[in-house]
């Protein structure tokens, strides 16, 4: 009699070509990493070509030639670590922060310092150029200032925030409307014309970066492992919530044309959005976590930094080097095809013995361990690393035939230690897929009535045990929320569906009454000849 292999049930594989978006995110070229003095804080673009780009970075700002990849001027006259530096629209000017409390503003025609706005009395993280000669800051001494540039005196401040102020932007359709975000949880909107703030959002964590469409009536606000999405025209409402990422989103812009969102964080990964749907189109991951990101205004040029001190700049790949979306190749029936069906159309004939080969089916270790029925070492090799971490879906397939067979019990008993916390996490891992739930809670309760009695006897098989029950618990509170929801949606869906139904009589009814308007006392129609 022949033995039936084990019935390994195959789970379906997503299939389907690249988007356009994630191979042009994907065809850029292997990026130039730089290294420099320190963590690297900020990046901004010129808005002139060929785009420079400027790097906050230690006690210097480096200005870098996308062309090249070289430095071109590097402004050293910080005595402690540099922060924001930002061009102005025409190029020809930057302001930056740092550590020791002042804003700078350079001519970058030369290396000379024009300005240096004194007053703050914390780190300035900020600076930003405002509408009428004027210079926007934001710092640590919990402040936000607009400086003057002809005389560098203090033009207004707001003290509005209540802890650190990381972020801050200018609104691209009008210089007097200001945009912060604090460690205090709130993004803050100000206006430079009556003095005041306007407008504030608790973001719900400390705000890391800020964010304005061109239009200037939505913003966004980046902290904790989320964005929020809000309307400033009605009054601060949160439109959305993307979260895509592990860890705390340090940097955040838009490409050319805004039309994709970029996101960066200390889970070393660069996310990117539609924003018109706000939904993952491509993602990058980087060698160490990311505190700064930005793109040029051609979108030619990726420039990342790390806490590490490292800069990473990336460029799109030649046009013959671009990788395209191609189908699976197959192997053409050619010259070598006679070799696949080399012996199989050959006719016997009369006076010729036919010796038939039979080839034997391969059986795995675990299927050769149940022909001999051997269900504890069939259990064994199932859960072996090769199998158990590769093909989860085969060693549930086995204890699905161990439980057919009547012998799990037998296969799960006389176990050790060491035994018993690999197949209890290996079950903690997989128990909330839901294509391996029910096995994995039948196993767990025979693991339960075997074992419980002397489950305390072993610190490790305990808190396995208790991280199986906490992993239940909080599946179930999963499923006790969607089932609130579900509930909710079908008591909304009906109630649409009865005022849909009541609007159609009345507009029935109120035909009805116009019609009967247009009849005269005869029972003619009004109008009628």
């Amino acid at each position: 009699m022949s033995y039936k292999a084990t019935a390994v049930k195959r789970l379906p594989r997503a299939k389907g070509q690249p988007s356009k978006e994630a191979l042009f995110w994907k065809n850029f070229e292997f990026p130039v990493t730089v290294k420099e003095y320190g963590a690297v804080t900020d990046i901004d673009f010129s808005p002139l070509e060929p785009y420079n780009f400027a790097v906050s970075s230690s006690t210097r700002v480096q200005i870098y030639n996308p062309l090249t990849n070289q430095i071109e001027r590097s402004l050293s006259r910080f005595k402690g670590v540099a922060y924001g530096a930002s061009y102005r629209q025409d190029g020809k000017l930057m302001v930056a922060g740092g550590d020791e409390a002042f804003v700078r503003l350079f001519d970058l025609s030369g290396r000379a310092v024009l300005r240096i706005f004194k007053g703050h009395q914390g780190p300035v993280h900020v600076a930003k150029f405002a509408a009428n000669n004027q210079v926007m800051s934001c710092s640590d001494d919990k402040t936000v200032r607009c400086w003057d540039i002809p005389s560098e005196d203090e033009v207004i401040r707001f003290s509005d925030h209540s802890d650190y102020i990381r972020s801050g932007v200018i609104s691209p359709s009008s210089k007097d409307i200001w945009l912060t975000g604090s460690y205090d949880h709130s993004v803050k909107m100000y206006d430079l014309r009556t003095g005041t703030s306007i407008m504030s959002v608790d973001h719900g964590q400390p705000v890391e970066r800020v964010l304005m469409f061109p239009a200037g009536g939505v913003f966004l606000s980046a902290g904790g492992n989320y964005v929020k999405v809000w309307d400033a025209l009605a009054g601060g409402r949160l439109l959305a919530t993307v979260s895509n990422h592990h860890k705390t989103i340090t940097a955040m812009c838009f490409n050319g044309n805004n039309s994709r969102l970029l996101t960066a964080s200390l889970d070393r990964h660069v996310k990117v959005y539609d924003v018109s749907t706000y939904q993952l189109v491509a993602s990058m991951d980087y060698p160490a976590p990311i505190l700064s990101l930005g793109i040029s205004p051609d979108d030619k040029t990726v420039v990342v930094g790390a806490t590490s001190g490292l800069l990473s700049i990336k460029h799109p790949k030649a046009a013959d080097e671009l990788e395209t979306s191609k189908p699976h190749r197959q192997r053409s029936a050619g010259a070598n095809s006679r070799y696949y069906v080399h012996g199989k159309v050959f006719t016997p004939k009369e006076d010729d013995m036919v010796v038939t080969h039979i080839n034997k089916d391969h059986l795995e270790k675990y299927d050769r361990m149940l022909k001999k029925f051997e269900h504890s070492k069939a259990l064994d090799a199932a859960l072996h690393p090769n199998v158990r971490l590769r093909t989860p879906h085969v060693t549930f397939s086995l204890l699905q035939e161990l439980i057919r067979r009547g012998v799990v019990k037998s296969a799960l008993s006389g176990r050790d230690d060491r035994w018993l916390c690999i197949i209890l996490t290996f079950l903690k891992k997989h128990i909330s897929d839901t294509n391996f739930t029910p096995i994995a809670v039948d196993i767990s309760n025979i693991i339960l009535d075997i074992y419980g009695p002397v489950m305390g006897e072993s610190e490790d098989v305990l808190k396995r045990f208790q991280a199986l029950q906490v992993g239940l618990q909080q599946e179930l509170r999963y499923h006790t929320t969607l089932e609130e929801i579900r509930g909710m949606l079908d008591t909304i869906l009906a109630a649409s569906h009865t005022i849909t139904k009541d609007t159609i009589n009345i507009i029935s009814d109120d035909t009805e009454i116009r019609s009967d308007d247009r009849i005269d006392s005869n029972g003619f129609e009004v109008g009628a000849t």
